[in-house]
């Protein structure tokens, strides 16, 4: 017994929830609640500024590594020519 659940189809790309009218809202809410946690936080975040960023340096570097794999199925046209 095949059942065709028309009324359960969702279409592709429409998933998106930020582009809904909430999903606007909400991030329009988060985007104020950050500032204001930065704006009135800003003295205590301000003298650990400096290590936060060296901090962040390590993890920039393990993401942004991610796309290139780990190096070693480069083929050197130069060795393959000389055999």
């Amino acid at each position: 017994m095949h059942q065709d659940h028309k009324h359960y189809y969702k279409p592709e790309g429409d998933d998106r929830w930020w582009k809904s009218t909430s999903g606007i809202a909400a991030l329009f809410f988060l985007g104020a609640i950050g500032y204001f946690l930065i704006t009135e936080h800003w003295a205590h975040i301000f003298p650990y500024l400096p290590y936060l960023i060296i901090l962040l340096c390590p993890l920039m570097h393990m993401f942004h590594h991610r796309g290139h794999g780990d190096h070693s199925g480069h083929s050197h046209s130069d060795d393959q020519e000389e055999k």
